[in-house]
């Protein structure tokens, strides 16, 4: 079982999800340490494997990616070749953003991003449509986000 977090640990945390570009002695001055333990903790945090990855999020319109759809997709089955197939084509294609399996009616949410609908419905057609084990899909497209985050709630505010 891991470690629990303690008040520093999650100090640390909660600004590097605010500014994951910030420097240790900015970081140190912020959670109230010196910088030297500072970074000892910051690197036990990315050893033990809390920090996944430091990224830079792009705006996906700005980018030329305006269309956000979520995909609801059944199989027909889960035989283990079909689930294989449908997880390779998940990892090849770059507008799958995310892929969660799911309990319930559906057996996957995927997120995915398109250039057009025309996009994404090539996608659909070409790529998700063309694997036998897959039943039905129901999209829903972003009309309008009203919130987006990546920021875990760490620190009670």
């Amino acid at each position: 079982m891991a470690r629990p977090l303690d008040r520093l640990d999650r100090r640390i945390l909660d600004e590097l999800q605010i500014d994951a570009r910030i420097s240790n002695q900015e970081l140190a001055k912020r959670v109230g340490l010196s910088p030297a333990p500072c970074w000892r903790r910051l690197r036990r945090l990315e050893r033990e494997g809390l920090i996944a990855a430091h990224v830079t999020l792009l705006n996906a319109p700005a980018v030329g990616l305006p269309i956000q759809a979520y995909a609801m997709v059944s199989l027909e089955n889960h035989h283990p070749e079909s689930v294989r197939q449908f997880d390779q084509m998940i990892a090849d294609r770059p507008e799958v953003l995310e892929c969660h399996s799911l309990s319930g009616t559906n057996d996957y949410l995927l997120r995915i991003v398109a250039a057009s609908i025309e996009a994404y419905e090539k996608f659909m057609t070409t790529h998700l449509l063309q694997l036998r084990a897959v039943r039905s899909v129901n999209t829903s497209f972003v009309l309008r986000t009203k919130k987006f985050t990546t920021r875990l709630p760490l620190v009670s505010k």
